[in-house]
């Protein structure tokens, strides 16, 4: 199947945030995506300078018309325009039983203000809707804060990319408390216009594909540092991520994407495969080296194993999950092991011997901390 997302939001001319990065986001992770534009804005990296908000009865004729015909698995519902089209928005959609994910966009990255009281007074209806309501540090405190999302009986999203400190903490918390917390490095790059966009969207696009909440908030988190990662450096300010160079790393579980090789020489095998094109990742002589090819898949080579000691690796989101249900087919997969580059994995062995790893990586396949560049 593949999962239709409604995304009703506001246009960046830009294309870092808005309508471009959602459009972006569901279309990378294999998702069909539509869209029902609540405002037009004339923005770059530096900053938004006109705001032209849709006439309600056009946002909803682009939703009816997608709805009526398509139809959705999942809303996602960013930069909403005004409060009647807030109002109107809600009333369409407490008849539609799909996930709804709320980002309630209030200022852009740049600071610009996006959202006025008497619009984000009308936010409670869509608070109420949702499935997932997404806010940053300063949007959580102009919605009252913890206690008050607590009261309105919302499951949210604390999101820690504006709080201070070298660590980012994202906090999933429903009525009776905290569901989830995940903390992670700072990735350094000042280009991180859309990332409140991209994670509410890739967030509907897991729950379209039928993900628990937990799960689908933690693929979404994969997906923004990745895309973060793979930052173009566009514009002078808060420039757009890379998600046009998110490959391999989510979607269905077992994805092929890497493999070692036995060498006796690593110096000279490293120069083979750069002059083969491939690009020097992770340089640990004498010992082993990783390559990552221009389409996201990596190669690594390892002295020290015996020739005819090549394996080929299968990600996987959730690891103990994909190893229990192999034994359940009756494959002989070992257990889960934490190694010290970062990855946890599980070896089994197919019927001619060769050998096969099942692992968990996060974003340590392309990114690992000892990345060369």
């Amino acid at each position: 199947m593949t999962p239709r997302i409604l995304i009703v939001a506001g246009s960046d001319s830009g294309g870092g945030a808005g309508i471009q990065a959602d459009i972006k986001t569901v279309t990378m992770l294999g998702g069909h995506a539509m869209t029902a534009i609540t405002a037009l804005t004339a923005q770059n990296t530096l900053g938004v300078s006109a705001v032209m908000p849709v006439p309600p009865e056009m946002v909803l004729a682009q939703m009816d018309a997608c709805l009526s015909d398509i139809g959705a698995d999942a809303v996602k519902i960013g930069m909403i325009g005004s409060a009647a089209t807030a109002q109107a928005v809600a009333e369409r959609l407490e008849a539609l039983a799909v996930p709804i994910v709320f980002d309630p966009v209030m200022v852009a990255t740049s600071g610009s203000e996006l959202a006025d009281s008497p619009t984000v007074a009308a936010f409670e209806r869509l608070i109420a809707l949702a499935t997932l309501t997404t806010p940053n540090v300063p949007e959580l405190a102009a919605l009252g804060g913890e206690p008050a999302m607590r009261a309105r009986r919302a499951t949210f999203l604390a999101k820690g990319g504006d709080a201070p400190g070298a660590e980012v903490t994202d906090r999933l918390v429903g009525p009776e408390g905290e569901i989830a917390v995940w903390s992670a490095p700072r990735i350094d790059t000042p280009h991180t216009h859309g990332t409140g966009c991209t994670l509410a969207s890739a967030v509907a696009f897991f729950l379209a594909r039928g993900l628990a909440l937990r799960a689908a908030v933690a693929r979404a988190r994969q997906f923004v540092r990745l895309a973060l990662h793979e930052a173009p450096g566009f514009g002078a300010g808060h420039g757009p991520m890379g998600h046009h160079r998110v490959r391999l790393d989510l979607g269905g579980e077992l994805r092929l994407n890497h493999a070692t090789l036995p060498c006796a020489d690593l110096e000279a095998s490293r120069l083979f495969y750069e002059a083969l094109g491939l690009r020097l990742i992770v340089h640990a002589p004498p010992r082993y080296a990783r390559f990552e090819s221009e389409g996201g898949a990596t190669l690594s080579i390892e002295t020290g194993r015996e020739a005819g000691g090549a394996a080929v690796y299968f990600e996987c989101v959730d690891l103990d999950a994909v190893a229990t249900a192999l034994r359940g087919r009756g494959l002989a997969v070992g257990e889960p092991v934490e190694q010290s580059w970062c990855w946890r994995e599980a070896w089994l062995s197919d019927p001619a011997g060769n050998r096969l790893c099942l692992y968990q990586a996060d974003v340590n396949r392309r990114y690992p901390p000892w990345r060369l560049w």
